[in-house]
């Protein structure tokens, strides 16, 4: 027995329900319990089946999935409520401002707005379907200018997030400050003198290179010392002279130099700073390295060394050059950078000073560079000629200042 040719229709006392249901929740956008993603779903080919004829042709008789529009018009208005809070919960993720949580809200957005497009495509592939034909298309106006309304929206939020991570650097800098000031007592003075002793030894290590590559390209050391010291400087040997390049660099590297407490505990577990600098390439440590290179190391200097001001280049790119020079100047800024935050980490904060070159010789502020302590004994003859390391004074200690001495007859 051949089967009934059935309309499929709906009666005008349910779609005048739906009419007002879709009235009602437009007018007081009541908030219901938000569906998951996963539960708006397309009907698959296992639906159940009937048979309608098709309006707009000649009669024959198809097979198409049933479908019933007030369920998926209740979805509909539940997922909007769940985009509209999804996207409240965003804009409250910015005070205060949480990446997590911004993440987190603008997965749902995006969730949301994919199941508005899967109900989309289903009222595309019935609505030819539907007998009332203007409602329809009445309801799919509605839905595409809320789509399209919360697109907008979602597209004005990335662009919100994209311009807001440039704050990041400077916000997780900001916090990095307060825990090194939160942890003020963790730094001891003991550990200030190690940090104190490791810059000196890392600006002595600079040192070396320095003259050798000097040597190498033919300066002239005498009248560089002489230019840096002083030409009435008395060396007690002539490799001390070297002493007088260390209290170049030294004058350089803590001139105008900030003491605040900062965060540096990666910087210290860190073996190449290269590495460090390489990873916060926005850091304050790595403009305090960039900045000192270039008042450090002259570009006739650079020039003469390696025939090219590559590296000088590089670092007013705000990038640092993987070269065996530049690693161990990096090393000395980092203890620098280190001994500075420590002296403004302590409970009692250090103070800084230095030793002028004609200074008498005193030994509760200096001691000698040189580290003769024969020489020391006579320290009624005895001057500083030049400083190779400020002291600090920390309450009631001192961190002595590092000179070279000379015997002499005048003081001041």
């Amino acid at each position: 027995m051949d089967n009934a040719v059935v309309k499929s229709t709906i009666p005008s006392s349910n779609l005048s329900e739906i009419i007002s249901r879709f009235a009602k929740v437009c007018k007081f956008r009541s908030v219901g319990v938000f569906p998951d993603q996963n539960e708006v779903e397309i009907l698959g080919d296992e639906a159940n089946e009937t048979e309608i004829l098709d309006i707009n042709h000649k009669p024959s008789r198809r097979k198409v999935r049933n479908f019933r529009w007030d369920d998926e018009i209740s979805k509909l208005f539940d997922i909007v409520s769940a985009l509209k809070l999804a996207y409240l919960e965003f804009q409250q993720a910015h005070l205060p401002y949480d990446p997590d949580k911004i993440i987190e809200a603008d997965n749902v957005v995006v969730s949301q707005l994919e199941a508005l497009r899967k109900i989309k495509r289903l009222f595309f592939k019935h609505a030819r379907n539907e007998l009332n034909a203007a409602d329809a298309s009445s309801c799919l106006n509605r839905l595409r200018d809320e789509i399209e309304v919360n697109e907008k929206r979602l597209e004005k939020v990335k662009a919100q997030v994209k311009a807001k991570q440039s704050e990041i650097q400077s916000l997780k800098e900001k916090l990095d400050c307060l825990v090194a000031e939160n942890r003020r007592r963790i730094v001891s003075v003991s550990s200030f003198e190690f940090a104190f002793r490791a810059a000196s030894k890392s600006i002595h290590d600079f040192a070396k290179p320095l003259i050798t590559l000097m040597k190498a390209t033919d300066w002239n050391l005498e009248k560089a010392v002489d230019a840096i010291a002083g030409g009435n400087v008395k060396y007690a040997k002539n490799s001390d002279k070297k002493y007088a390049f260390e209290s170049y660099i030294v004058r350089r590297m803590f001139h105008d130099i900030k003491l605040k407490p900062c965060d540096v505990s990666e910087l210290m577990s860190s073996d190449d700073p290269l590495d460090a600098l390489t990873a916060f390439p926005d850091s304050a440590f790595s403009r305090f390295c960039g900045r000192k290179y270039l008042s450090v190391v002259h570009p006739s200097m650079e020039a003469s060394f390696f025939g090219n001001l590559d590296m000088r280049g590089l670092v007013l790119l705000d990038k640092h050059p993987r070269t065996v020079f530049y690693r161990i100047f990096a090393r000395m800024a980092k203890w620098v950078w280190i001994l500075g935050s420590f002296a403004a980490s302590l409970d009692v904060k250090a103070k800084i000073f230095v030793v002028r070159g004609g200074t008498r010789f005193s030994g509760v502020y200096m001691e000698s560079v040189v580290c003769d302590d024969e020489q020391e004994e006579g320290q009624g003859d005895l001057r500083a000629e030049f400083m190779t390391m400020p002291g600090f004074k920390i309450g009631d200690s001192v961190i002595k200042s590092q000179v070279y001495l000379s015997k002499s007859n005048g003081y001041k």
